[in-house]
């Protein structure tokens, strides 16, 4: 087996990954968005490489990047949520064929759980995702490019990400009257989502989707209630008497089954 793998996104969740790989004796090639960052990861002791992706192609050093590659991740944000209009099913289009014409055999996309719809209750992978907005819907489509492509692919849809300094309550701390207080959280700690891609790896386990979220799912109102008073921050509060609202609970069966995953991180 191959022991050089890629990360394309090296960035909250791609460099930590990275230096877990190192630690098991994975040699690790990383993407990042201009040369200045790359200089900066270098002088680290990360081997990064300013890659470009946009609608016209893909610049910079990907044959670099990718050579002697067999297994990548790819975690690049579709960054749709600020309405810019871009085509991100055609930026990793590109960004495929450049995998494919390198010969890299295996992929690990990582995904969303907003490729389901907020109204479609209780979903493990045996569902349909019935995407409500366009970056759930591009997200989609690009999940099925992978997994029709020539290379061996893993889709992971990651739920709400949380850990380090990234803890959602903060966003909330103070906000008053929030709908939705009686819905589920669908969350998943950065250590957790490091172990799952990491196993996926080892265990070669290709050709296969995973929902990776963490199997506890308390009510938005009471978890973030709670967090931000372990926070010591002010506790937001949610509408009282709210009348019953559509949900989404998102599981899995496919970690268990597949990679005999087992959370460690407590919500």
């Amino acid at each position: 087996m191959s022991k050089t793998i890629a990360i394309a996104g090296m960035g909250w969740l791609g460099l930590p990954l990275a230096h877990r790989l190192k630690i098991l004796g994975y040699t690790v090639k990383g993407s990042v968005t201009s040369k200045e960052k790359a200089a900066d990861l270098k002088k680290n002791g990360l081997n990064a490489f300013p890659i470009m992706i946009s609608e016209d192609g893909v610049s910079g050093q990907t044959k670099e990047f990718l050579e002697g590659v067999k297994d990548i991740i790819v975690m690049i944000p579709p960054g749709l949520r600020r309405n810019t209009g871009s085509d991100y099913v055609l930026k990793m289009s590109h960004f495929l064929s450049e995998i494919e014409a390198c010969n890299v055999e295996n992929i690990v996309f990582v995904s969303s759980t907003a490729v389901y719809g907020d109204a479609q209750g209780k979903v493990t992978e045996k569902e349909l995702p019935k995407p409500e907005n366009e970056a759930g819907r591009q997200l989609l489509q690009v999940e099925q490019l992978f997994f029709t492509s020539r290379c061996n692919t893993s889709i992971v849809r990651f739920g709400g990400l949380y850990g380090g300094s990234r803890q959602p309550a903060r966003y909330l701390a103070g906000r008053e009257n929030l709908s939705n207080g009686n819905a589920p959280v669908n969350l998943i700690h950065r250590d957790d989502c490091i172990s799952i891609l990491v196993e996926i790896v080892k265990q070669q386990a290709y050709g296969h989707i995973f929902n990776a979220v963490h199997p506890s799912h308390p009510s938005k109102s009471s978890y973030y209630i709670q967090k931000a008073k372990d926070l010591g921050l002010d506790p937001p509060t949610y509408m009282k008497n709210e009348p019953a609202a559509s949900f989404k609970q998102v599981d899995s069966v496919h970690l268990k089954q597949h990679l005999n995953f087992s959370f460690s991180e407590v919500l």
